[in-house]
């Protein structure tokens, strides 16, 4: 009989694909089979050419939830026809199919939670095929029971019978369980001695009462401690060692949303949609500054998991939930290595026996205008491979392997590319071993064997060094990436552009990546194809006095950034007359400082974005003496102008463009001893930050040849800035590209790096 051979690629196992596919074939009265392979779905239909073309259209209109069509090929064949249609066993081969992220909680399943009469109430682990774990539970593809930390809990006949019915939604939901068959909670106090009585009933009071607890959620421990309780708060803090950071809150539902955060349409989505992240939204001050110092927005997520709901309903407030790790370390996903870890930190420990195969935090997104941005990218979003445009189909296969700080690798092939989850800074060993231990889960679920190998041209970095260290050992292509090529290449990627595109204006502004001349470069006007770049225009160069310690102590940027603006011969006391910051500064070893850039010692000059938001920060009173974690002085800056009114107006530059801050620190300093709110001065450096920008951009725009330009790095982050100079340049009619998907920060360069490391041999 005539078929038809029917290949879908994309996000289509574990998310209730091919279930969709038998209802919509038996409902037509259709015959034929689908299954699962390394590939995405095969389905064989037999039907005339009139009803597969209505099946077909039937099958990208109604995708299930949580699944992406990438591409469909139908080839027609002639086979004996079966009496019906039928799922069948899913096959082997290679890997070219995306797993898909972690879902949270689907309105279905939580009514079955909150049903009395339902056999899953109250049971913490419920799920279905639109929700649920996903890459926190799976080892290896395909994506069936036998391959995940599911594998060694056998399905009682309840849940048995739901997992082999076409018409249930839990069809072949790999976790599918229930209170007979699946996980089970257990408290314990931080000695692991067990406490009597019901888990999250109990574990409810222990936060009520101003208690810490651990947390195992579903990519790794978290810590709890009620948002309304100071003390604990501070508890918290002091434990952690983690004095300023802002801390994420978890809300019951949507009311309790309304009454801290100023909501739009766009965050309310955000909070509701399936990935469920941290999303950051305007305070309304109806918590303690302690949990968002010097901040103008809180982040909050509704819960994710059935016990994170369960656990809210009996919580009259929000609860602080933030990562169950040591200081800079990955969050903690054993339980044993949590109780010896985290037993400093917190009092109870809320504890079940499903592993968690692969780590995963929390993704955080804010809104800029009407369009989400995304900060960290975790649960939720890692790791949906993104299509690329087709002229990256058939490029070699690429392994990138991004920065040191906010680490994500890459592998680019089949015209996919895969970006891992947040990784976190390289510069701790345990970070180091997770990266290990993760690209290697990766190459192995994908089957993914590399021809290059593609790394940041910094051959300081560790991701660089073991890059190098596997290209040699495997006897691989190695590719270096300029630090901001990688960011502008990213932004290209995420939108579409071909591997031929025209060139753009790329304009990257950051805290410090190497530069093509060996210096360092932060604040970048850039003619940029996937094939090379051309440095334009960029901000005046100003030493970082003491290295790596200017990004930690402002008062060294101050220091540096008067000096360049109004010479050695002046002294901040001169500069700076009576104001207060100037005795401040008066007091830090200047002389020593000024002799090391003088000598050019351990003092780099760097055209760093960052650290001019550090020296203003500096000069406001903010963070003056160090800031406690990376971008506190910049994101301070940011919450005091976002206080100001739009008309606070900018600090003229006389034309001279970017060849000196001079007037930018002159106007500064004459508004601060006029007693000009920091507020307004805090607005006028951005609107001043922002002009400057856009006129240099229209400045070299005509040497770049572009109408497209693009923006990207950590500093602009800043919603502020970004949708200030954005604004500004669609004005005047350029397009300006930016990341929606994929982090500003160098979360994204492994994608560029990819893309660009493809492109190179």
């Amino acid at each position: 009989m005539r078929g038809w051979h029917i290949r879908v690629r994309g996000l289509v196992q574990g998310v209730g694909f091919r279930p969709h596919v038998w209802r919509l074939a038996t409902q037509s009265g259709l015959a034929g089979t689908v299954l699962n392979d390394a590939e995405g779905v095969v389905i064989e239909l037999f039907a005339d050419a009139a009803a597969q073309a209505r099946f077909l259209a039937a099958l990208r209109a109604g995708v299930p939830p949580l699944a992406r069509i990438d591409s469909i090929e139908v080839t027609e064949i002639y086979a004996l026809a079966p009496k019906d249609f039928t799922i069948s066993r899913s096959r082997a081969g290679h890997a070219n199919t995306g797993i898909s992220p972690d879902a949270a909680t689907c309105p279905d399943c939580l009514a079955d939670v909150f049903d009395p009469q339902n056999r899953r109430h109250l049971y913490p682990f419920t799920n279905c095929t639109h929700c649920g774990p996903r890459l926190t539970i799976t080892r290896k593809i395909p994506y069936d029971r036998a391959n995940t930390a599911m594998a060694e809990f056998s399905l009682c006949a309840a849940c048995r019978a739901e997992y082999e019915d076409p018409a249930d939604r839990r069809y072949h939901a790999q976790p599918n369980a229930c209170p007979d068959c699946g996980p089970k909670l257990e408290l314990v106090d931080s000695a692991g001695k067990s406490v009597a009585g019901d888990a999250l009933q109990k574990a409810a009071s222990l936060i009520a009462a101003g208690n810490i607890l651990a947390i195992k959620g579903l990519g790794g421990f978290q810590l709890a401690v009620d948002a309304g309780n100071h003390a604990a708060i501070a508890r918290l803090r002091k434990r952690k060692h983690r004095p300023a950071k802002p801390l994420a809150l978890m809300v019951r539902d949507m009311a309790m949303a309304e009454n801290l955060v100023q909501l739009t349409g766009i965050g309310r989505a955000l909070l509701q949609g399936w990935q469920a992240p941290i999303v950051l939204l305007p305070d309304k001050g109806k918590l303690a500054p302690s949990i968002a110092p010097g901040q103008a927005c809180l982040g909050l997520m509704l819960p994710n998991t059935p016990l994170h709901h369960i656990l809210l309903q009996s919580l009259a407030s929000p609860i602080v939930l933030t990562s169950g790790n040591l200081a800079g370390a990955p969050q903690i996903i054993d339980n044993e290595e949590a109780l010896q870890k985290l037993g400093q930190i917190a009092d109870y420990f809320l504890l079940h026996d499903r592993d968690i195969a692969n780590r995963m935090d929390d993704s955080v997104v804010q809104m800029v205008g009407a369009a989400p941005q995304i900060l960290r990218r975790g649960r939720g979003y890692a790791p949906a491979p993104m299509l690329l445009h087709k002229g990256f189909n058939g490029l070699p296969p690429t392994l990138a392997m991004g920065g040191d700080m906010k680490n994500t690798f890459c592998l680019l092939g089949q015209g996919h590319a895969i970006v891992s989850q947040h990784m976190g800074d390289m510069d701790k060993p345990d970070t180091q071993r997770d990266f290990h231990a993760n690209m290697g889960l990766f190459r192995q679920i994908y089957e993914f064997t590399p021809k290059w190998v593609a790394v940041d041209a910094h051959t300081g970095y560790f991701s660089t060094r073991m890059g190098e260290s596997l290209a040699a050992k495997a006897g691989l292509g190695l590719v270096r990436v300029q630090h901001h090529h990688a960011h502008i290449a990213a932004v290209m990627a995420e939108n579409g552009l071909p591997p031929d595109a025209k060139p753009v204006l790329g304009i990257v502004l950051d805290g410090a990546g190497y530069g093509t001349d060996g210096t360092i470069w932060g604040g970048e006007f850039l003619r940029t194809d996937y094939k090379s770049i051309e440095r334009l225009a960029h901000f005046p160069a100003v030493a970082l006095p003491g290295g790596d310690k200017a990004s930690q102590q402002p008062w060294r940027n101050l220091f540096a950034h008067l000096r360049a603006a109004f010479g050695a011969g002046q002294s901040p006391g001169l500069v700076l007359g009576p104001l207060p910051v100037a005795a401040e500064l008066e007091a830090k070893p200047l002389q020593m400082l000024g002799q090391m850039i003088e000598k050019g010692l351990n003092s780099p000059p760097a055209s760093s974005a960052g650290r001019l938001f550090d020296a203003v920060a500096a000069i406001l009173g903010l963070c003056f003496e160090r800031i406690a974690f990376e971008g506190e002085a910049a994101m301070q800056v940011q919450a005091l102008a976002e206080a100001a009114p739009d008309e606070a107006g900018y600090y003229p530059f006389y034309g001279s463009g970017l060849a000196s801050w001079k007037p930018l620190w002159t106007g500064i300093i004459a508004d601060l001893g006029e007693g000009v709110p920091k507020s307004i001065i805090a607005k006028r450096f951005h609107n001043t930050l922002n002009r400057l920008i856009v006129q240099t951009a229209i400045k070299v725009s005509g040497r770049a040849s572009a109408t497209q330009v693009v923006l990207s790095g950590g500093v602009f982050q800043n919603r502020l800035l970004l949708a200030g100079v954005k604004d500004d340049l669609e004005a005047l009619g350029f397009t300006v590209l930016q990341p929606e998907m994929f982090p500003l920060n160098d979360g994204g360069l492994s994608l560029g790096q990819a893309a660009i490391g493809a492109l190179r041999p």
